[in-house]
């Protein structure tokens, strides 16, 4: 997502943004997350564009950290938008120091925290997510028999 307004590159300008140890040079938005944002985040029905250009403005601003200190694939927005990214490598592309650059694809938009009190703590959502489901599994199983 190299910014438009630029037209020519020079040798040291840097086309790329740090996150982590991730060097981000272009924003993918997947169909699931353009549907998951237009559902929980902004119902005035966005296009691909209008996300990809806020999610780089947000990028640019360092206003995007790691959910998790270890984790890489959860993200928070704002300190409340809860999002998953994943990192692919642009290849043939590297900083001038020789490290790879990144593409951010990003999967999904789970929602605001302020919203949905279960994102403050994904981990323990997703064990009582996994733990109702196999309840329920086993529940339907035995009214089968």
């Amino acid at each position: 997502m190299r910014d438009k307004v630029t037209e020519r590159w020079g040798t040291y300008e840097a086309f790329h943004v740090p996150l982590g140890d991730k060097r981000v040079a272009d924003i993918v938005i997947t169909h699931h997350a353009k549907l998951r944002y237009q559902d929980r985040i902004d119902r005035s029905n966005p296009g691909v564009d209008y996300i990809t250009r806020w999610a780089w403005e947000c990028l640019k601003q360092g206003r995007i950290e790691p959910y998790y200190r270890n984790e890489e694939d959860v993200y928070l927005v704002d300190d409340d938008l809860v999002m998953v990214a994943e990192f692919a490598e642009l290849p043939g592309e590297s900083d001038l120091n020789g490290n790879p650059i990144h593409r951010m694809i990003i999967v999904t938009f789970l929602g605001l925290m302020s919203e949905t009190i279960e994102l403050r703590d994904l981990k323990s959502y997703y064990s009582w997510l996994r733990h109702s489901r196999r309840m329920t599994l086993m529940k339907n199983s035995r009214k089968r028999r």
